[in-house]
Formats: structure tokens, sequence, C-alpha cells
């Protein structure tokens, strides 16, 4: 469609709705129920065609954002220093070693081809997840002891909407992107849904108590919001 692109239109066994998403790299999906013929679905994403490209704006926005990684610009994670190199191999290849994170890419290419930013983002969110599963819940454990709380166990994931989560069972959850916050952020991250586990909502209480565990919560929560989340 015009000034949209490229939509998809996948039939669903189980969706109730039409539904529209938008993906970065992946435009414009729309998911039909067995109800909906292509021509409703396809007044639908007129209708809200003002919608689609507001969010199709933002999400181009969001890209350019992204750091471009070259041989020039350090580039370090909490506990690793990114080093490019050009090869004459036709393919990107990475290893972890000794505190260095070392990619090479072809020569022939370059290091600004899309292909070889994207290898280079995917290493560098293998060696943060590797970094976060050593490193986090260590650090939740440090903390549970310091202040009494109990938690049952802590997993690492990519999410894209959240640094942390504790479950109501007081599972924590906690986005592996903190290994690119300052420590003292990461910790109040940490410090936040260990409060969760006493206090499972964002009440006075809530607030009271992670500002008596990390000294300073609407201060370090109003600096967490400068960071975003996914954009390396």
């Amino acid at each position: 469609m015009e000034a949209i692109g490229t939509v998809r239109f996948i039939p669903s066994a189980t969706a109730k709705y039409v539904r529209i998403s938008i993906r970065p790299g992946q435009g414009v999906r729309v998911t039909l129920p067995k109800r909906a013929s292509l021509a409703q679905a396809e007044a639908f994403v007129q209708e809200k065609s003002g919608w689609i490209k507001k969010h199709l704006v933002s999400q181009a926005q969001e890209q350019r954002k992204k750091t471009l990684f070259t041989p020039e610009l350090p580039y370090q994670t909490r506990f690793h220093q990114l080093q490019l190199q050009s090869y004459t191999l036709p393919h990107c290849k990475s290893r972890l070693k000794a505190g260095v994170l070392h990619v090479w890419y072809p020569e022939q290419i370059g290091h600004e081809h899309e292909d070889v930013q994207d290898y280079i983002q995917k290493a560098i969110e293998y060696t943060l997840r590797l970094e976060a599963k050593e490193h986090l819940p260590q650090r939740v454990a440090f903390f549970a002891r310091q202040f009494g709380f109990s938690y049952q166990q802590v997993t690492i994931k990519n999410a894209k909407t959240r640094w942390g989560s504790c479950s109501a069972t007081n599972n924590i959850n906690l986005n592996l992107h903190l290994m690119r916050l300052p420590a003292h952020l990461s910790d109040y991250v940490i410090l936040h849904e260990l409060a969760h586990t006493v206090e499972k909502n964002h009440g006075p209480r809530f607030w009271a108590l992670l500002d008596k565990i990390s000294g300073d919560a609407k201060g370090l929560d109003k600096q967490l919001k400068a960071y975003r989340l996914q954009v390396i």
C-alpha cells in the first residue's frame, strides 16, 4: 500500500480480531481471524494508516539511534572491549578471549555493511548474556542477604520492554541489557525487583522500601529512564 509499504496478511485460526503489528525490518503484519475477509482487513489497514505511518516513522528514528560500530570507535560492555578487524574470508566470525570481544569482518564489504553491523550487534548481545548470567545472579544473592529478602530463582532474558520483573511466586527476571548500564543503575533494578518480593505493586509502601534500600529511589529511577532497551 502506498506510503505504508508491504503489508503481510496472516490468517489465524485462534485470532478473534484483526490485529496489526509492526516490527523493525519486518514491516506491517496483519493477523486475520477466520471470519474476516481480505477486503475487511484492507479497509481496516486503510482506516489505521495514520497510526501505522506514525509508528513506522518512530521505528525508523529508533533504528537510526543505534551505534555504528567502527574499528576506530571504542565500544565496551561491562567486562569486554570490542575489537574489530577486517580479514580476507567472506564471512564474519567472533571470539571472546581475555576480556576482548574479537570480531572479524570481510574486507571486501567493510564494517559499515548492514550484515556486518547486525553480526556485531548479535555478538555483543551474546557477550552481554554471558556476562549477565555470571554477574547478575550473584548481585541478587548479595543484596538479598544484605537486606533480608527471599526469592526463588533468577532468569536472564532479552526482554523488549522491561529491565526486570518479579513474579507472584518471587521468581526474578532480569534483562541481559542491564550489563550496558552503569553498575549503580543495574544494582538499582535488582533492588527494585527484590522490593517486589515484599510489595507487589508500586504503591507508597513499595517506594518507601525501595528508597530505604537504594538511598534515592526516585532519583535513580529518573536516571534509568535516560537509557533505552534494545538500542545498543
